[in-house]
Parts: structure tokens; sequence; C-alpha cells
């Protein structure tokens, strides 16, 4: 049943409202240095995500889409302010502690695929159980690869994939440890309209049955008029922008 695909591991918290929150941005900064000059990114940025929303990520090429993904998850820190994963707050972990709750906690479906071109499509969703020390492996790599239509392919390498099917690969990797939270960066951007259409109604029917919380960068409109609610980040600050849209 697809509602067996998702099981978060118990990491949200309550607000005041009574609503479980998933993603606590607070006051988040993040600027580079560029040509010798530093480059503000994020100035201040917050935003709560509740548990079981899609929430789209709206913004400008070069605006920090990418940039508040990779702070979210734990691959990047902030210069300041706080992103709490439920009750876990992850600009106060170690590196080592980051790399940890990501591995357990956090699925990335990137643009660009990023599978192991070495590994074939089963190894490569194995591997992430691997370090995590599961059990029944085998079991839940089928049970994914089943669910995302290549339990014919799992013998195949990457690089004789199609761009759509190695993103379904993508999708079942980010979703094999169990993670209660999906972040997803342009998982699109590189295929044609129809593959993304079938991308997009992937990934929300194998987390939405079970209430787990997707956040997703685009640039598509109509992927965003998908999603409970819509953020733009514009001037390095978050506003939602969902009754814009409507």
């Amino acid at each position: 049943m697809l509602r067996l695909l998702w099981f978060g591991r118990g990491i949200f918290r309550m607000n005041s409202s009574t609503k479980k929150v998933a993603i606590c941005i607070k006051n988040l900064s993040k600027s580079y240095v560029e040509g010798g000059e530093p480059h503000s990114i994020l100035r201040k940025a917050s935003a709560e995500i509740y548990d079981g929303e899609m929430v789209a990520l709206l913004g400008r090429s070069g605006s920090g889409k990418s940039t508040l993904l990779n702070l979210i998850s734990g691959i990047d820190v902030p210069d300041d302010g706080e992103v709490a994963i439920g009750d876990n707050v992850i600009t106060d972990m170690s590196e080592q502690r980051r790399t940890l709750f990501r591995r357990e906690h956090v699925g990335f479906v990137y643009q660009f695929f990023n599978l192991i071109p070495t590994l074939d499509v089963m190894e490569n969703l194995k591997l992430v159980m691997e370090l995590n020390s599961e059990n029944d492996i085998m079991t839940r790599c089928t049970e994914l690869l089943n669910a995302v239509g290549l339990e014919d392919r799992a013998n195949a390498y990457p690089d004789a994939l199609s761009g759509g099917e190695q993103q379904r690969v993508a999708i079942a990797r980010a979703l094999v440890h169990k993670p209660g939270v999906l972040l997803a960066d342009e998982p699109t951007g590189n295929l044609d309209e129809t593959t993304s259409d079938e991308i997009w109604e992937l990934i929300d029917r194998l987390v939405r049955p079970s209430g787990g919380t997707i956040l997703l960068a685009t640039h598509s409109l109509a992927a965003a008029k998908r999603c409970d609610r819509v953020l733009e980040l514009t001037e390095g600050k978050l506003h939602d922008i969902t009754g814009a849209l409507s």
C-alpha cells in the first residue's frame, strides 16, 4: 500500500495553534564573498512549514532557493539565525551531527539527480540504508522501485536510464530511509513537460497519503499551484504568496 512508503520518525513539535511544525526558519541570514565583495543571499528570512504540507518555493535564478534548502538540510550553515526540523535545531549541531541527522530524517531530490554512476539502481538505493544500518534493506528498496515503476531496471546503471527514469530513482533514494521531510531542488528542471508532470504526480502520490512534509524549489507556476502553500524568496526574505496565485 502506498501509505507504507513513508514513515516520519517522530521529530515534530506542536506550536500554539496545535499545528505540528515540521520546518522552522527563523531570522536566517547568509552571504558569500564574490569578487572580494560580500553578496547577501538571505536577510533574516523566516517561515514555518507544517507537518503534512506540500510547499512550493518560488524565486528567480540566483535568489537563494538552493542556498535555503542547503541550510535547512544542514549541508551548509548560516551566518546568523536558526533552522529547526521538529525539536531538532539544525544550526546548533556539529557538522557530524548534521550529517547523521540528515541521513536519517531528511530526503533530498536534486535537479541533476546526483546518482552514483558506478553503482546500479538497486545499489544506489541500498547505500542509503546501509549507511543507516537499516534492516530489511532488499525488501524496502524493492518496494520503492515498484512504487516508482522501475522494478525491471534494478540492475541498470544511471547512464543507461532516461532523465525521467533517473529522477524516479532519485525520488526512490530520497524516500528509502523513511524521512520526515523531503526537500526537492528544481526536480524537473532538466525534464520535458510531459515527464515533469509525471514526476510531480509521483512525488504527490508517494508522499501525501502518509503525511510527509515537502518543500520544493521550482520555477514552475503550474507546479506551485499543486501545492498547499507558496513561498516566494525575494530580496533575501520569504513571503507567503499563496493567495496571489489562486
